[in-house]
């Protein structure tokens, strides 16, 4: 086996190990989840955007649990080589996931340690973002092979075919 296969390999199931173990918190409304989501959702309002964080809020625990789960099944399906499109769609939703996760953990009153973890949260977050970078670097073929096929479709003009 290739040193780059098991490198990947093992990119792929840091990113899923760490997105699925944060589902017991997200999907048990686990205190810890309570405290962050509790206060995004404070911050929020104060911006104008009440609920946005909220237990049934655009950006919810259930909803980012939800996108976590399916970047992780997309990451893990991508090890099949016939599938390595996956691969590249989970990092994406990966790196998009952890963007908004550092963002919120820096420029908002979050912080980088809002459960007086010493900021292991955050620091998962960074590894995340660059695992998922490294796994769209390396299937940077099938990302431009999935935004093709995301413009085909959205203005392919399928009245003038025969």
């Amino acid at each position: 086996m290739k040193i780059t296969a098991i490198i990947r390999a093992g990119l792929s199931v840091f990113v899923s190990i760490i997105f699925l173990d944060s589902l017991r918190y997200k999907f048990t409304d686990a205190p810890e989840t309570q405290e962050i989501f509790g206060r995004l959702d404070a911050w929020a309002g104060s911006i104008g955007a009440p609920g946005l964080f909220g237990h049934f809020g655009m950006f919810s625990q259930y909803v980012i649990g939800g996108a976590e789960l399916v970047a992780s099944a997309c990451v893990l399906l991508g090890l099949v080589p016939a599938l390595r499109r996956f691969q590249a769609l989970g990092a994406l939703l990966g790196i998009s996931i952890m963007t908004g996760a550092i963002s919120f953990h820096l420029f908002t009153p979050l912080g980088i340690d809002p459960n007086n973890d010493g900021g292991g949260l955050f620091m998962a977050a960074i590894g995340v973002w660059f695992c998922c970078l490294t796994l769209v670097i390396w299937n940077r073929r099938e990302v431009g092979g999935l935004l093709g096929d995301l413009i085909g479709a959205l203005f392919r003009d399928d009245r003038y075919r025969g």
